[in-house]
């Protein structure tokens, strides 16, 4: 059995939708195919199959046109490739402009023509315009009817043109080709404009860093910089790698990736990210991520890919598109050979209506404006700092009406403070932080960090070599040996677990407990503060809709009510280890979409469970991200209603497109029926509805305030 491989290529030449559409279909028929997705609006080939060989090949002979190039071969190739299609569209408006000039001397010369009987000129130059202007349509067409497929936007085309060409309508078949092909070059430039923008995010891609050596500085690509190094940031300089900060201060301008405008003040300790600027003074970083593990080149692919799984909308409208147009030709055929049998009238009248329907059956105005909707409302999205993975948690996440909550880094700073430290049963004060700091030591959560940050700053040193058999329970605490003694920090609930005697707390804090050799030592009470921004995330949820903002916390009872208080939360549980939080998850979620938002470890199941999965990615742990459906860059809990609003928008954007071309489509058809509407007006109603509803979708992208 062939190994399944997974593997994107850039698609160049081409420009129709409804191509792209095809081109996947068909993929998706082969066997040994698991996945195949053709993003149009990224023009990006998504493959997962045993044999790529033959998707390639096969996609080839659908269009011969196309040129697939893969990924990793881009920065080779695509300045080899971009100067074709620029020559190719130049081409088209060139012939599209002699075409539209020779049609307009026709229109103005016409009688003239005729009262100076120069026999037949007036076909003549209807003819040329109309190969002029269709020279395009008619051989893709020509190349579709040899494949046996009829109901292709260009065989349509070609059949109403020479339908009316044989009626002597020769003047609407030039005005309907001209037109087409001018609403067909409009689509390419707006969607052209809107691929933009969106790689004007990818460019923010370092490409260079300048790498500290023995030998002095040396110039280097990111990606071939390990771990570790010294890397130096000048100001006006892009951050190249994330890392941490040495020597230096500076204002670091953060708005490529989080969408905040203001810069902050970062010194030696901070973390920075790369993709981040450097404004005012020189910063010697120590790289601690390899570049495709970075802040930025995660946020690269989940842009780049998140248009590859296709909506339930998109996939509807796709199959609604294979459908509607052959009946849509079906009924035209009735109504061009079958009324006239059955009423006696003229068959000339009853097929120009048919061709008038066949003119106004291209559905692309919905094919094309629907995913380019989606692809700017993550571009959008991904400029405000929140990475959403994919178009269908755009739909999910317009749909939710709760949203659940992790409190500690999430609702909180999550940068505990020691308040202070209760020493029992012949322990000191001094003695309760030493063997809590060799149990926190080496875990990586806020309240170990706060612990282990105090115990240092007292003047406290540990002997690492004593520490082993560190155990860490998510949710509730950790376990480890110091030397001859077995060490337990956690919460009450992890004392109750293992039978610890204890103090009965009833504190309005944190509270992480000390057991030394199963007897109890004392407890160290931690402060936390509310995020800035939490109460007004609060208030802006509500204004979007969201009926029920509820907390999930590991922390008592006493902290978490004062938290749910504070915000005006309609519920909150503590207390709660990760399975119980999947657990009331589940209660919680018996109707309606829900979200749930929160940013450790012991936050990753609830999350993979959630309708839309949120996490805090700035401080966030990786198990959180990896999981997740949307990643808020700035940890801000006011970032969650951002998201929303903007998934609001893009939904409202994307059924605004349908309604129009459905309702515009369905009056010209009727027009059309009872020989109001003229091929002129049917054209002008295609391509004025595709355009309107690309327009309606590019609005987005540009969009500063929601």
């Amino acid at each position: 059995m062939k190994k399944i491989t997974t593997k994107k290529y850039h698609v160049s030449n081409i420009n129709c939708v409804k191509c792209a559409a095809k081109i996947e279909h068909r993929l998706s028929k082969i066997d040994g195919v698991e996945f195949v997705s053709l993003d149009f609006a990224n023009q990006t080939l998504h493959v997962k199959a045993a044999d790529l060989n033959q998707v390639i090949n096969k996609a080839k002979n659908i269009e011969p046109n196309i040129k697939l190039i893969p990924k990793n071969q881009m920065d080779n190739t695509a300045a080899a490739n971009e100067s074709p299609t620029k020559y190719l569209l130049k081409k088209q408006i060139v012939l599209l402009s002699v075409a539209s000039l020779l049609f307009a001397v026709l229109l103005v010369f016409e009688e003239w023509i005729h009262n100076r009987s120069f026999t037949h000129l007036d076909i003549v130059l209807a003819l040329t315009a109309y190969l002029l202007a269709g020279a395009n349509v008619i051989r893709a067409a020509v190349h579709t009817i040899k494949k046996g497929i009829f109901f292709d936007e260009n065989v349509l085309m070609l059949i109403a043109t020479c339908g009316a060409i044989g009626i002597n309508a020769y003047t609407e078949a030039v005005a309907v080709m001209i037109f087409y092909k001018t609403g067909e070059l409009l689509q390419e430039l707006a969607v052209s404009r809107s691929r933009r923008s969106i790689h004007a995010l990818l460019e923010t891609m370092p490409n260079k860093a300048f790498l500290l050596t023995r030998n002095g500085i040396k110039q280097a690509e990111p990606k071939f910089i390990n771990i570790g190094e010294l890397i130096m940031v000048r100001p006006g300089e892009k951050i190249p790698l994330d890392g941490k900060i040495l020597e230096g201060n500076s204002q670091i301008d953060s708005s490529a990736l989080t969408g905040e405008s203001v810069p902050v003040l970062a010194k030696p300790g901070d973390l920075v990210m790369a993709g981040q600027i450097c404004k005012t003074g020189a910063l010697t970083i120590q790289v601690t991520r390899k570049f495709n593990e970075s802040s930025i080149a995660k946020i690269m692919e989940l842009v780049e890919n998140a248009t590859a799984r296709k909506t339930k909308t998109e996939n509807f409208i796709s199959s609604f598109a294979r459908y509607y147009t052959p009946v849509v030709v079906l009924l035209a055929a009735c109504i061009a050979f079958i009324i006239p049998v059955i009423t006696g009238s003229s068959f000339q009248i009853w097929i120009y209506r048919a061709l008038v329907m066949l003119v106004i059956s291209c559905p692309c105005a919905l094919v094309i404006s629907i995913p380019l909707g989606y692809f700017g409302g993550i571009g959008l999205a991904s400029r405000k700092g929140v990475l959403v993975k994919g178009s269908h948690f755009i739909d999910a996440l317009s749909a939710v009406k709760k949203v659940v909550f992790d409190k500690t880094g999430t609702l909180t700073k999550g940068i505990f403070k020691v308040k202070e430290v209760v020493n029992l049963n012949g322990f000191s004060k001094d003695e309760v932080m030493e063997f809590a700091a060799a149990a926190e030591i080496q875990s990586n959560h806020p309240i170990a960090v706060s612990i282990s940050n105090a115990f240092t700053q007292k003047g406290g040193c540990l002997d690492i070599s004593k520490i082993s058999e560190h155990t860490d329970f998510s949710g509730k605490g950790v376990t480890a040996r110091y030397g001859d003694y077995s060490i337990l920090v956690g919460n009450d609930k992890f004392l109750h677990l293992k039978s610890i005697e204890h103090h009965k707390c009833i504190l309005d804090s944190t509270v992480a407990h000390v057991a030394v050799n199963n007897k109890y030592a004392g407890y160290i009470q931690m402060g936390d503060e509310l995020k800035p921004d939490a109460k007004k995330a609060m208030k802006a949820l509500r204004d979007h809709g969201i009926d029920h903002v509820s907390m999930l916390t590991g922390d008592n009872k006493c902290t978490a009510k004062a938290v749910a208080n504070l915000l005006d939360l309609d519920s909150y549980h503590a207390e709660l280890f990760p399975e119980d939080k999947v657990a009331l998850f589940e209660n919680l979620s018996e109707k309606g979409k829900i979200a749930y938002v929160g940013d450790g470890v012991n936050d990753a199941p609830v999350i993979a469970r959630a309708d839309v999965g949120i996490a805090m990615g700035a401080l966030g742990s990786d198990a959180a991200i990896e999981t997740a459906d949307v990643v808020l860059m700035t940890d801000s809990p006011l970032k969650v209603a951002e998201a929303l609003s903007i998934a609001k928008l893009t939904r409202r954007t994307v059924w605004q497109n349908i309604i129009l071309a459905f309702v515009v489509k369905a009056i010209f058809l009727t027009l059309g029926v009872i020989g109001i509407a003229t091929m002129w007006e049917a054209v002008f109603a295609d391509v004025g509805t595709a355009l309107l509803a690309v327009a309606n979708s590019t609005r987005i992208i540009f969009k500063d305030k929601i």
